[in-house]
């Protein structure tokens, strides 16, 4: 997969993902399937809604999952 990609769930991270670390990861993703590191104009709009739409998937698993031993570091 993508190296500039970086885990967004702990103990990889100390706290919470924030929205722009999710974006970021989204935007990476979309970037490396598409092939293109900047649409062109005709491919921006579906470019764009592909990011948002990954950005949301990522959200949601990150609010989705149990992570083991976590409310013991807390």
């Amino acid at each position: 997969m993508c190296r500039s990609i970086k885990t967004l769930r702990p103990p990889a991270l100390p706290e919470e993902a924030t929205e722009e670390e999710i974006r970021a990861a989204a935007l990476q993703y979309v970037r490396k399937v598409s092939g293109f590191r900047a649409p062109a104009a005709h491919n921006r709009e579906v470019f764009e809604q592909a990011v948002e739409t990954i950005a949301g998937a990522t959200a949601q698993l990150l609010g989705g999952l149990e992570i083991r031993g976590a409310a013991a570091r807390r």
